[in-house]
């Protein structure tokens, strides 16, 4: 019987083991024939070809292995003894090799070890204790929980999950279990339970600061905001002289609508740290939210004086949108990305950073050659695939039957409070809320995730062996059930509100669960904003998103998205009751601004009121790559922008199909 891969490689690293790089090589090379992005292949070559001193070939190996997995952690530890087998003068680029293990993989204890040990041949004994401590923590813990951190920097979210499910079924009340359980959640987006473990494991260990630290991402990313700047004050309170804690504050306060006290924070950073990357940038962020775009550009401006390769400034000043690069800034993105020295986020911020700024020159080839490697980079990271998003849309299809919805419908929670707008993102959906959250009886509370937590609390842990448990268990529910989702949304969306009779949602990514929404919010509006095809996909593929939408990352995989989109609303048109979704085309705002305002506000029911009109005066916080835009009055600037990369576009066309023709 021929052997399985797996079992290949098992022999294959018995081989290593026993001394015998030379034939582990081979039978490695035969897999790679068969494989070439085989991960644990290329590593395990690399290694081989160090020892057996074809240094040449084993760097071959890892870059390879770096273009299948940017963010490998041994990659890099192994790129850190390769360094150090080739002689004294490839010190320092072995300690920056094992620095960068660590922060893609913190429990490489290896990585550790070299760090302090390479600080104190070099002197910097500070360094070295701090490695040191890294490594002493690390040493500490329960050889269960070092697998599960592994694990999790390695990618296996179920395998983590299932080993601290595990050990703390044994270890109850082990504080740091469950720490590692709230990050396996927040990875998975299951952030509700992370909050609720991190609440537990901080009432067990109110001097564990990490545990608050944690907490403070966690309640941030459910937009908690007021609860994170608590959290953030109490480690303020303990040591106000803290850099670190002074920014995770300042953070805080830009997110619960305190500017001053945040640029006062961020400045408090900078007169202790002047050269701080992080808080230069972070501060420009803030500054960008609530519509102070010059003080922004200088913030970022600033970063890059301390580091020309300081990626998250370039792209920050690109983001803006109304940027324009001029001759010095573009030399020196181009020297900083051919410098070969960038991390992995810095090589994917410069590349798109480097489309806008050829694009605005009209040097079209060059800037799709750039976006298209920041868009390479970024798949690489990525876990999504076109068939399970095929699956999950199918599944929608299956299960929101006309019988199934009409057995359903009326048992949800009553209230009509929520506005949401669905669609892609870059499609217009930040100006319809700008829209409606300048009315006087609507708040406009951005991108909520309320109802993808939901979702996730309805998939339940057997994601695997039962695919389908959501939506599957919607027709399940009893009214009682279908009311309390719905009034669960209604509580824990109250923290965004600010005392209007209504608000707005826009996650984009809630038009996969309309068929929810209408179950437990029959009363909730829901508004489809639509663009023309080419020019949705085409400005989402140039487009970073912070994190998600990693459909993104390929012109077919965008395309192919966009068709299952159309598709999909279509079958919440034909199932749904007649005008239960609004349409709006952003074409027709464009040609029609006063006409459209007045449809959006009669469908949600509201009086019209001029200031809709006068959106872009609207003083908000706006957090989307559309806040320039929508501090503006309509324009067209974004239509037809596709048009000059129309020759390397063909594999969006492909994708979208009939669409292209229909939008003509």
């Amino acid at each position: 019987m021929t052997p399985t891969r797996s079992e290949t490689i098992k022999t294959i690293q018995k081989r290593m083991k026993s001394g015998d790089f030379k034939s582990a090589l081979d039978d490695l090379d035969a897999v790679l024939g068969e494989h070439a992005d085989h991960l644990d292949a290329l590593y395990m070559a690399a290694v081989c070809a160090r020892y057996l001193n074809t240094f040449d070939l084993a760097e071959t190996y890892l870059d390879r292995l770096r273009n299948v997995a940017p963010e490998y952690g041994r990659g890099y530890q192994e790129r850190g003894y390769l360094a150090l087998a080739r002689g004294e003068a490839n010190i320092g680029h072995a300690l920056s090799a094992f620095q960068m293990a660590t922060r893609c993989n913190p429990s490489l204890l290896a990585s550790w070890e070299r760090q302090a040990e390479l600080h104190a041949r070099s002197g910097n004994m500070a360094a070295s204790r701090s490695a040191q401590a890294q490594l002493s923590h690390i040493r500490a813990l329960p050889r269960e929980l070092l697998a599960v951190m592994n694990h999790i920097h390695e990618g296996r979210m179920a395998r983590a999950e299932d080993l601290c499910r595990a050990f703390l079924k044994k270890n109850p009340n082990h504080v740091e279990g469950m720490r590692l359980l709230a990050d396996i959640g927040s990875r998975l987006s299951v952030l509700t339970d992370a909050d609720v473990l991190l609440e537990t494991a901080i009432d067990l260990a109110p001097d564990n600061l990490q545990l608050r630290i944690d907490h403070i991402q966690v309640l941030r990313k459910r937009q908690k905001y007021e609860a994170s700047r608590q959290q953030a004050e109490y480690l303020y309170a303990q040591d106000p002289n803290s850099p670190l804690f002074q920014s995770l504050l300042a953070i805080e306060c830009m997110h619960s609508g305190d500017l001053e006290r945040s640029l006062s924070l961020f400045d408090q950073v900078l007169e202790t740290m002047p050269n701080d990357l992080s808080a230069l940038t972070s501060k420009g962020h803030a500054l960008k939210t609530y519509g102070r775009t010059d003080d922004a550009i200088a913030a970022y401006r600033r970063a890059l004086t301390v580091d020309p390769s300081h990626g998250d400034a370039w792209y920050a000043l690109a983001n803006l949108k109304t940027y324009r690069f001029d001759e010095a800034e573009l030399a020196r993105m181009e020297a900083a990305s051919a410098s070969g020295d960038l991390s992995f986020m810095s090589q994917v911020h410069v590349a798109f950073a480097l489309g806008k700024a050829y694009e605005d020159r009209k040097a079209y080839a060059k800037s799709f050659k750039n976006y298209a490697s920041g868009n390479d980079l970024k798949r690489r990271q990525s876990r999504y695939t076109t068939e399970q998003m095929r699956e999950e849309f199918a599944a929608q299809d299956r299960y929101f039957t006309p019988d199934m919805i009409a057995r359903q419908s009326g048992k949800g929670c009553e209230a009509p409070d929520p506005i949401f707008i669905v669609g892609l993102p870059r499609a217009g959906s930040t100006l319809i809320e700008q829209i409606l959250a300048s009315h006087s009886q609507v708040d406009g509370t951005l991108e909520l995730p309320n109802i993808l937590s939901l979702a996730h609390r309805l998939r339940g842990r057997k994601i695997k062996s039962d695919r389908d448990r959501y939506p599957r268990i919607l027709g399940e529910l009893s009214a009682e059930e279908l009311a309390a989702l719905g009034q669960d949304y209604i509580d824990n969306t109250q923290i965004h509100r600010q005392g209007a009779p209504f608000f707005t949602d826009k996650m984009p990514n809630n038009f996969r669960h309309i068929g929810m929404i209408h179950l437990m919010l029959p009363n909730a509006k829901i508004i489809d904003a639509r663009r023309d095809p080419m020019d949705c996909c085409w400005s989402g593929f140039k487009q970073l998103f912070a994190e998600g939408q990693e459909f993104t990352y390929g012109l077919e995989e965008i395309g192919s998205y966009y068709r299952a989109y159309v598709d999909l609303m279509a079958h919440w048109d034909r199932v749904l009751p007649k005008g239960r979704v609004l349409r709006v085309q952003h074409e027709d705002v464009l040609d029609d601004l006063e006409g459209q305002v007045r449809r959006i506000l009669e469908y949600c029911h509201l009086p019209f009121e001029d200031q809709c009109l006068n959106f872009h005066e609207t003083k908000r916080a706006v957090r989307t790559a559309s806040s320039e835009q929508v501090r503006r009055p309509v324009n067209r600037a974004g239509q037809g922008r596709w048009k000059p990369f129309d020759p390397y576009l063909d594999p969006l066309k492909d994708a979208l199909g009939p669409l292209v023709d229909e939008a003509g």
